[in-house]
């Protein structure tokens, strides 16, 4: 009976050397225990993170290389036994890279690369664009390992279940499923109470599915931590044969599960769902035809006619409207079907980790500073920082301007004597006036965008006098209408809430804490007297954030308007998203060369 461990990390971007120290410590501590452990199983790209683009010819290197790396640190450790490792790493093999997972013996007179599994399905989607930067694997097979036979898979390979069938019928015991998988939405694992980031329930669906079909065991090691804003959850599996789940690992947290694997629960499973056998049988009766209706060739070998051409479609079959997916609704208080519904505890978690990540581990700093306006955005990503980062390293910046409200001053003092955070104000009012005096016309809009500007000029300066990283404060929906000053309140490199549409940040705020005064009174930017954010909109948040939600999903105007908004409305919004892509957007530069910035030269923010 095997026993397995799965580390669940958080890698160091970019840095194979670290990574590699990091795994020589985890290979030291498994060795210490009793019973031993069998195998080891990592990540995808637990040697230099996932996200790292460009970057893979930096990180890459060769399956003999990474084996010999290992075993130095496996001796260095001081085992008395061997062990099998399954690592993912990005590789260069013959003059090409690869996304890959390596199989080898650390130790004994069988230490040796067993195998090596390059990833068949690469990602271009979403937030991925895997199939720029590698190349394809084009191979699933199983592989004999010293107590057993396997198969690996790698994230993406796993959604094809064909996949799994191969590996199956090549005779796996045990399916390896090595993952670099970004948490996204809110949903409930069956029977748990406990609310999981969508894509975790997801994964949980489809390893239980695959081992229950075939009969074997999973184990999904899952990446942890953030990249450029991309949380990696964890939430690592060990599934038995019968789809249920022997083992969970936690959420955003590091860890190293064991488990072991019982292989006589293959034979068992097997017998009561013979659903390999008749795969077994079927599948080559399955297959034999496919192919045929590309070339036209239908039942009985007899030629198919091409369809007739309809004037009335112009050739276009119509296809009935596509539904939009509704998240999960969860939370209490939350109308049954809102689209925005967010359960704010996972939310709260989800974010504190990311703080954490993006301030402390990914850029070297202990404290952050916030800029305090006395509003709910603030206030929530103080709330959450001081959670993060604890609250004596955080800095409470307030920056009035002579014609500020003083609510906004009261309510930022609030805020900073509830947290106990320390707390620094600046008076804005002599540079923005200095500056005025020098070019007239005190336009109250142009005078606006100096007083926010001027604004970052201290954040950023006291952030270099403190060592203390500037925070961010914007919401998604002020981000999609192009609701602030370019280059001034998008300006701080981390920023928690920039994912949340305004009406999520009320309801997250509440749950936190935030003082229900700052949380119930008008959005404001505070930048001209009287003014207001739904006033300057001409719609209210609640109406705006789900006109937005439905249209970066692609939804026509028309559907929007069915769902019970007006027209007027809907175009409102949609004029206002439309008219600030480039606000969202780095400058837009004349690319001359093959090696452009941002077009050829490609690094993650966090490389």
């Amino acid at each position: 009976m095997p026993r397995i461990a799965i580390a669940q990390l958080r890698p160091v971007k970019g840095e194979y050397a670290a990574n590699l120290e990091r795994l020589g410590g985890v290979l030291a501590r498994v060795a210490e225990l009793d019973p031993p452990v069998e195998l080891l199983i990592t990540p995808e790209g637990s040697m230099s993170g996932y996200f790292v683009e460009g970057g893979v010819r930096d990180v890459a290197v060769t399956a003999g290389t990474l084996f010999k790396d290992l075993a130095t640190r496996h001796d260095a450790a001081g085992a008395k036994r061997p062990i099998d490792v399954a690592v993912g790493f990005y590789e260069v093999f013959q003059n090409r890279f690869y996304n890959s997972c390596l199989y080898a013996t650390l130790g004994g007179p069988d230490a040796g690369v067993k195998h090596v599994h390059r990833k068949v399905f690469l990602p271009t989607y979403g937030v991925f664009d895997e199939e720029r930067f590698v190349e394809r694997g084009h191979e699933v097979r199983a592989f004999d390992t010293r107590f057993g036979r396997a198969a690996i898979l790698i994230c993406e390979d796993a959604w094809h279940s064909l996949t799994a069938t191969i590996a199956a019928l090549d005779g796996a015991q045990l399916l390896i499923l090595p993952s670099a998988s970004p948490a996204r939405g809110t949903g409930k694992t069956e029977g748990e109470g406990e609310s999981l980031p969508a894509s975790v329930v997801r994964w949980e669906r489809i390893v239980r599915n695959i081992a229950e079909e075939h009969g074997v065991f999973v184990a999904y090691a899952s990446l942890v931590g953030f990249e450029g804003g991309k949380g990696f959850p964890g939430g690592s599996l060990v599934v038995l044969p019968s789809g249920d789940i022997a083992l969970r690992g936690p959420i955003f947290e590091e860890a190293v599960l064991t488990a072991d694997l019982d292989f006589d629960l293959i034979t068992q499973a097997r017998a009561d769902a013979p659903l390999l056998a008749d795969l077994e049988v079927n599948l080559p009766h399955l297959v034999k035809n496919l192919g045929r209706r590309a070339s036209g060739v239908g039942r009985g070998g007899r030629k198919r006619r091409p369809a007739k051409f309809d004037p009335a479609t112009n050739g276009v079959t119509p296809h009935a409207p596509r539904p939009m997916p509704q998240l999960h609704v969860v939370g209490p208080g939350v109308e049954e079907g809102d689209p925005l519904a967010i359960d704010p505890e996972l939310a709260r978690r989800w974010l504190v980790s990311f703080l954490k990540d993006e301030v402390v581990v990914r850029r070297g700093f202990k404290k952050g500073i916030v800029g305090l306006s006395g509003g709910v955005d603030s206030s929530l990503t103080a709330f959450l920082a001081a959670e993060a980062l604890g609250r004596e390293n955080v800095i409470g910046l307030r920056m009035p301007y002579r014609s500020s409200s003083p609510e906004s001053m009261e309510h930022a003092q609030l805020v900073i004597d509830k947290l106990g955070i320390e707390p620094v104000t600046v008076d804005i009012s002599a540079a923005v006036d200095g500056y005025f005096a020098q070019v007239g016309d005190d336009d109250p809009h142009r005078k606006g965008n100096v007083m926010a500007r001027q604004r970052m000029i201290v954040l950023f300066d006291l952030s270099a006098k403190y060592r203390a990283l500037p925070l961010g404060t914007g919401n998604k929906s002020e981000r999609l209408l192009g609701y602030f000053t370019w280059h001034a309140d998008d300006s701080p490199p981390v920023n928690p809430l920039g994912d949340l549409f305004k009406t999520q940040v009320w309801a997250l705020a509440r749950h936190v804490g935030v003082p229900e005064v700052i949380v119930t009174k008008p959005a404001t930017a505070d930048l001209i007297h009287g003014q207001t954010d739904e006033g300057d909109f001409g719609i209210s948040y609640p109406k705006a954030d789900r006109i937005l939600y439905y249209l970066i999903r692609g939804m026509r105007p028309d559907e929007i308007v069915a769902r019970g908004f007006t027209a007027a409305e809907v175009e409102l919004v949609r004029g206002r998203l439309d008219s600030t892509h480039w606000k969202r957007r780095l400058p837009t530069v004349a690319v001359m060369s093959q090696t452009a910035i941002g077009e050829f030269y490609l690094r993650p923010v966090d490389y």
